[in-house]
């Protein structure tokens, strides 16, 4: 059994009960400098285990939930274990292949119960709770390809606008820097909510950080 997870504290507490426990676990130390994903899941997999206790939150190394889908081919069943409440972050990783979801304020009685049952073969997670959650994730992949779509309406202006609101700046800040008046301004963030759907300059910084999203 392995245990990937950047947070030693939490990783070793699992280790030493997992062994205490009678598994053979191991905790997988991630390297300085990130590799590449197919080395990263080679160095999970170099033991063999039958179960990866993974995290979705890997600091420099990135989302966890890119891994579970080649460890799920290599015959590994994945539990996930994270500091994450959002519901559509745990449908993602149940949808890339992960047996069930677990989160780190969980008393670690419940964890290591969770393990014990994927040991020996039994269920961990209901249908009905794995489709809710995984239809959660799908119903904000949706919502971030409508929002995407219409980020992509906006013109180069109207886009550096938004990028310049992302940083903080204000209306008069703006015109300053791109040296036109603010009525100009203005009137390229109400173009900018129109398009984008919504009411203030806080709701569209909010979508577009939510779609990732940055001017060409």
């Amino acid at each position: 059994m392995v245990i990937v997870d950047d947070h030693a504290l939490l990783a070793e507490s699992l280790e030493l009960a997992l062994n205490f426990e009678g598994y053979d676990a191991r905790r997988v130390e991630l390297p300085e400098e990130p590799p590449s994903e197919t080395k990263l899941v080679s160095l999970i997999t170099r033991s063999q285990p039958r179960i990866v206790l993974l995290d979705l939150d890997l600091g420099q190394h990135g989302s966890g939930v890119r891994l579970i889908a080649p460890l799920a081919r290599a015959g590994v069943d994945v539990v996930v274990v994270t500091s994450s409440t959002d519901e559509p972050d745990w449908g993602h990783a149940l949808h890339a292949g992960a047996r069930t979801v677990l989160s780190k304020t969980m008393p670690l009685g419940e964890i290591l119960g969770t393990v014990r049952r994927l040991n020996h073969g039994l269920s961990v997670l209901d249908v009905e709770d794995r489709e809710r959650l995984i239809r959660a994730w799908m119903g904000q992949e949706q919502r971030i390809i409508e929002i995407r779509r219409r980020l992509d309406q906006l013109s180069p202006r109207e886009s550096q606008v938004l990028e310049h609101l992302m940083g903080g700046l204000t209306v008069g800040e703006i015109a300053k820097l791109r040296v036109v008046s603010e009525a100009t301004v203005r009137t390229q963030v109400k173009s900018v909510l129109a398009k984008l759907g919504v009411s203030s300059q806080i709701a569209a910084v909010s979508i577009a950080h939510q779609a990732d999203w940055r001017a060409a």
